[in-house]
């Protein structure tokens, strides 16, 4: 699939893998020869981006410039010469919402640096951000009010990424769009019946709006429990 796509670049999240363990194959993908991998310090199977990419990037980070969140290996950030690209895995909530402070705290921390790059440059976020903002996000939204990925305090992280100048391109293109999922668990054939969450993103920078041609979910693209999106710019 990725080979049809000749995507320029290519954002990979819960990976799971460590840099040395990156399998042949993908290392050998034609047309995205410069990859940057980053994976949980010490924590074999947790985790992981990855950001590969057709043109070499003029400069790559890892990280956020947080120590609590960086050891986890959730953000590869690529420069370009017109635009910064971010690949990142936010850190989900947990069963009965026991990790929900850290992940308050990655909010708050990764809009920061967010709003850091944004200041040099425009910015396209792609990603596994682990919340469904809205209503219209998810399929059963009543029944999950409490769940991670549902809660109020991280649908407000989110509006306050947008409210930072940045855009859902997927939601902006298409607002009234119900059954958009990119997420479905394995359990009770959900992917089938599309009980899912919309949690993947191409968020970016409102200036980049002008270049926007499209946003798509790739809902028939199998081989995980979560579906690519495209983001399509004219940069």
């Amino acid at each position: 699939w990725v080979e049809e796509e000749a995507p320029d670049v290519l954002c990979l999240q819960e990976t799971k893998c460590a840099v040395s363990a990156v399998p042949a194959e993908v290392r050998a993908l034609p047309g995205l020869p410069h990859q940057f991998w980053s994976s949980a310090k010490d924590r074999p199977g947790y985790s992981g981006v990855g950001l590969l990419a057709k043109t070499e990037p003029l400069n790559v980070t890892y990280g956020i410039g947080d120590p609590e969140h960086d050891v986890d290996g959730r953000v590869v950030t690529a420069e370009f010469p017109s635009l910064f690209v971010v690949s990142a895995y936010v850190p989900n909530a947990g069963r009965g919402l026991v990790r929900l402070e850290p992940r308050l705290r990655f909010d708050a921390a990764f809009l920061s640096f967010l709003r850091g790059l944004d200041g040099r440059k425009p910015v396209l976020l792609c990603g596994d951000l682990n919340v469904a903002h809205a209503e219209i996000d998810l399929c059963h939204p009543a029944a999950n009010r409490a769940s991670p990925g549902f809660t109020p305090q991280e649908r407000q992280g989110f509006s306050r990424l947008l409210a930072a100048g940045f855009v859902d391109s997927f939601r902006h293109l298409y607002p009234e769009a119900r059954g958009a999922f990119t997420f479905w668990t394995y359990l009770g054939a959900a992917r089938q019946r599309n009980v899912g969450w919309r949690l993947d993103y191409a968020v970016l920078s409102r200036r980049l709006l002008g270049a926007l041609c499209d946003c798509k979910i790739r809902s028939a693209v199998p081989g995980s429990d979560h579906c690519p999106i495209t983001a399509l710019l004219a940069v």
